[in-house]
């Protein structure tokens, strides 16, 4: 259950509404640093432009990038698994009924949203989580993380010592399609990941200035501001 108390701030007609608990708050940031560590560091093992003189291993400029590409993939991968259990553990604007939208009301903020971000409507669906559309894009996304994960793990697999357990990962490279093509799945999910980041500044900072109820400062305090009624439903 939520916490509510009157917003002094904003006027006696809005509610301060406890939306985003501790452990949302830290798994989206971490997951954000990580992606900013992952895409430079792979962006490199792909295309290296960095040139040293001498032999290359006195340098040991790849194998430094590639130690922390991997160190980046073991934190994303346990921040995005614990964003998972948080589905089912969380309060009522983080459980995963949130991000499918099924139910009449999920659907009809579906409808809401996609007309406020198409500027058919003026004022965009109040609501203290997400919107069925944002939640719904984030639901695809976690879908792009797990297709990250099981890739970076099979392309691991194949350097991974032996006797490690992460060669076992190596037997799914056949279901992929070779690891060619596990190589350029994981590169155009990096680019899917930052299109949305993209995206997803776009659509937090035109809800800030519109609605002005705190949806960006909501990922650091875990609060925002909501009418009275909307705020029970």
């Amino acid at each position: 259950m939520s916490t509510l108390a009157t917003s002094d701030r904003q006027g006696p007609a809005l509610e301060r509404v406890y939306v985003w608990e501790l452990p949302v708050r830290l798994t989206h940031w971490i997951i954000a640093l990580s992606i900013v560590v992952l895409s430079a560091t792979g962006y490199y093992i792909g295309n290296p432009f960095i040139s040293v003189p001498g032999p290359a291993g006195e340098h040991f400029v790849m194998g430094t990038v590639r130690a922390v590409h991997l160190y980046a993939a073991a934190v994303f991968t346990a921040a995005v698994l614990v964003r998972v259990y948080w589905f089912f553990a969380g309060n009522a604007y983080a459980r995963w009924s949130e991000f499918i939208p099924v139910s009449r009301r999920r659907l009809r903020s579906l409808w809401n949203a996609i007309a406020f971000y198409s500027f058919l409507h003026r004022e965009p669906d109040e609501y203290p989580g997400h919107n069925a559309a944002a939640a719904g894009s984030y639901a695809m996304i976690f879908a792009v993380y797990a297709l990250l994960i099981i890739t970076g793990l099979v392309l691991h697999a194949t350097d991974a010592a032996v006797g490690s357990p992460f060669r076992v990962f190596a037997y799914l490279a056949p279901f992929l399609f070779g690891l060619p093509m596990v190589r350029l799945i994981h590169h155009i999910a990096m680019w899917i990941v930052l299109i949305f980041v993209v995206v997803h500044l776009h659509f937090v900072l035109l809800s800030a200035l519109i609605d002005r109820l705190g949806t960006f400062d909501s990922i650091f305090t875990g609060y925002k501001f909501i009418s009275r009624n909307k705020a029970r439903q």
